[in-house]
């Protein structure tokens, strides 16, 4: 082991939204997570790895040449490293919405950035920000465009509310019950998804302007009261608009939800039994799911593998 385990994470709310300045909350996933590693004998996958972290040593020597005020790293020491054989050993999902590539990114800054900012130190507003416009531009070199937020979350492995682009801070969410019937719980869609491609229908949809009115006034605000809702452990009122926003998303984020799905998403807003979200980008991976009895919706999802991340 070369480093800590980084672990995995959830955005419960905020996909697509946070790029227009809605709310909200990343939870990390301790589930899922993976290390840097060095191994005598390694596994094809392990030499994939390697190859990869070369490619981005690369990619990290230009950002630093490009922009010095932001980050530096320890090259000499990151080089040899990854001349040894270095790779990253992980169980996170590839292509699946809970943050693989932010795990990583956490890792090598948590191992090789100069002058870094510790989870030791006060996180004002200021060293958060910093932080997460440090991994944005790490983590581009895996999506071609990031928000940052997934790698500060395996980072500093607490809850992340974002009430904006530009004010985000840790947040205390509401300890969960064991034997609460609520639950939120991710559903294996089977597929892998690929971000960049949404994220391009996203942006091209964004062109529209009946598209950007139903963000504003649907989407960002079925969102921002989730979040709202979630933080005040107030489940009524969580159900009553996750309702709202599942129907939102079914109707005008199509192209992200797997085709095999768009039946089993109607179904819950139409039984009550389960409500269906986007779990990071869509179009394969995880899919979120909230419901009010966990039981009716293993009964109703009986078909698929369910995992409960959290209980209340």
């Amino acid at each position: 082991m070369k480093g800590p385990l980084f672990y995995s994470k959830i955005l419960l709310f905020g996909e697509y939204g946070i790029i227009k300045d809605s709310k909200g909350l990343s939870i990390p996933y301790n589930f899922y997570n993976g290390a840097l590693k060095v191994d005598e004998d390694p596994s094809e996958d392990a030499k994939k790895s390697n190859e990869s972290l070369k490619r981005f040593a690369g990619y990290l020597k230009n950002l630093q040449q490009e922009n010095p005020s932001l980050v530096q790293f320890n090259f000499e020491e990151l080089n040899s490293d990854i001349d040894k054989g270095m790779y990253f050993d992980s169980s996170i999902p590839q292509g699946y919405g809970v943050g693989s590539s932010g795990a990583l990114v956490a890792a090598i800054y948590d191992e090789y950035a100069l002058d870094k900012i510790t989870v030791l130190e006060n996180l004002t507003r200021e060293k958060l920000l910093k932080l997460k416009k440090i991994f944005g531009e790490m983590e581009s070199f895996f999506h071609g465009k990031s928000s940052g937020l997934d790698p500060l979350n395996s980072y500093l492995s607490i809850p992340i509310l974002i009430n904006s682009k530009d004010n985000i801070e840790p947040a205390g969410i509401p300890s969960q019950t064991q034997n609460g019937k609520g639950a939120v719980f991710l559903l294996d869609s089977g597929s892998v998804g690929e971000t960049a491609p949404m994220v391009n229908i996203f942006m091209e949809n964004m062109k529209q302007e009946p598209f950007r009115k139903m963000l504003k006034d649907q989407f960002v605000k079925h969102t921002d009261a989730c979040v709202d809702d979630f933080l005040k452990g107030d489940v009524k009122s969580l159900f009553g608009n996750m309702k709202k926003l599942s129907h939102v998303v079914l109707d005008n984020f199509k192209p992200m939800i797997p085709v095999q799905f768009h039946k089993l998403w109607k179904n819950g807003i139409e039984t009550n039994d389960y409500y269906l979200k986007l779990c990071g980008s869509g179009g394969g991976g995880y899919i979120l799911g909230f419901t009010e009895d966990i039981d009716k919706a293993r009964n109703a999802l009986k078909d698929y593998r369910l995992e409960v991340v959290y209980n209340f």
